[in-house]
């Protein structure tokens, strides 16, 4: 992966989406649903908050040229417009991410969305140059096989690491659950090398990070698992290989 273009993309994007910023945030009982566009800048700002508010969703990738999720996305709202969420316990379908974020802030975190870059043409200009720098990444489907159980990826959306995954998932139309990992203290925002070097004692917070160092033994990002293939990874460029060898035509 070439990291310097990925630290751009989240460094133009004002590393929002890298940490919880509401920790006893209420679960839903059944998940959320995203219809999607990696690529898109609007879309970003929804999975921001998911990170922000350490909230799982199913993404259901909708690049352009797809065919799989989009007239599911206008049956459910009428339209064909990303981002899309869907909560099935409020029975709420909604468009447009700053109607979405306001929501979910407003059900599932303290009542108003946080932090200065949430200032409207701030939120608006950030997020298209960070897209903008991806060049089209993540927003033009791809011939692919399609996957009969759900794919799960532990990220967080600001991850460099993470973010070729996403946009390959959504090119390729592929569902997954997204397990999100956003930072909870000072010591996650140290890099894992360096908190060994250091012998710095780290034992994680939010409930998603603990469950992976429960399941691997260690905490990092991406980290996907496949029950189609029985297969379960770390390390970006070994899940890119196994998306492209098990599902790209």
């Amino acid at each position: 992966m070439a990291l310097v273009p990925q630290l751009v993309t989240s460094t133009l994007a004002l590393w929002r989406g890298t940490a919880i910023r509401e920790r006893d945030s209420e679960q839903p009982e059944q998940p959320l649903q995203l219809f999607d566009m990696e690529g898109c800048p609007h879309c970003r700002l929804v999975r921001e908050t998911l990170t922000e508010l350490d909230l799982d969703a199913v993404i259901y990738p909708c690049p352009k040229g797809g065919d799989r999720f989009r007239n599911r996305a206008r049956e459910l709202g009428g339209r064909e417009r990303f981002p899309l969420l869907v909560d099935p316990d409020q029975g709420e379908v909604l468009y447009e991410s700053r109607r979405i974020r306001r929501y979910l802030w407003e059900c599932y975190g303290r009542g108003s969305v946080s932090g200065l870059s949430s200032w409207l043409p701030v939120d608006k200009g950030r997020g298209v140059l960070a897209s903008g720098s991806r060049l089209g990444g993540g927003l033009y489907a791809k011939p692919a096989r399609r996957p009969e159980r759900l794919l799960e990826l532990y990220s967080f959306e600001s991850s460099p690491y993470s973010r070729e995954v996403r946009e390959l998932l959504c090119e390729l139309q592929l569902p997954y659950v997204i397990r999100n990992c956003g930072k909870s203290s000072v010591r996650e925002l140290v890099l894992p090398v360096i908190r060994d070097r250091l012998g710095l004692e780290y034992q994680p917070r939010s409930r998603n990070r603990m469950e992976l160092l429960e399941r691997t033994g260690r905490v990092a990002v991406p980290y996907l698992v496949d029950p189609n293939q029985g297969a379960a990874m770390y390390e970006s460029e070994a899940i890119l290989a196994h998306l492209r060898d098990h599902y790209q035509i």
